[in-house]
């Protein structure tokens, strides 16, 4: 989700899969203001959950401007039959970390009673 699209889901109050992991973090002066501003904007959404939603925009943004480096390998051809060649910059080991990160996760989360 991006950033511009959280306005949106706030005001629908859609809610996602949670992980059991917390995370504290030093928030800079500035932030917090706007953080709590956005919580007084919001008062059905709490502070935690918006940070955690802004937290995951922000990872989706990093995740979409992750550098392409074209590969040698041929792993597709687009509609006008040009070749798309493999990414071997950082986003194939990003997503693939995150998939195994998010499988031990899910497997932690099944495993609790």
């Amino acid at each position: 989700m991006k950033i511009e699209e959280l306005v949106r889901e706030w005001e629908s109050s859609a809610k996602g899969r949670m992980s059991a992991a917390q995370y504290t973090i030093p928030l800079d002066v500035e932030s917090a203001a706007r953080l709590a501003a956005l919580a007084e904007m919001y008062p059905k959404r709490s502070t935690e959950e918006l940070l955690g939603e802004l937290v995951g925009a922000a990872l989706e943004g990093i995740e979409t401007s992750l550098p392409y480096e074209q590969g040698t390998k041929v792993i597709s051809t687009d509609e006008q039959g040009d070749p798309i060649y493999e990414d071997v910059g950082p986003t194939p080991r990003f997503l693939a970390l995150s998939r195994k990160h998010l499988d031990r996760l899910l497997a932690e989360r099944a495993a609790q009673p």
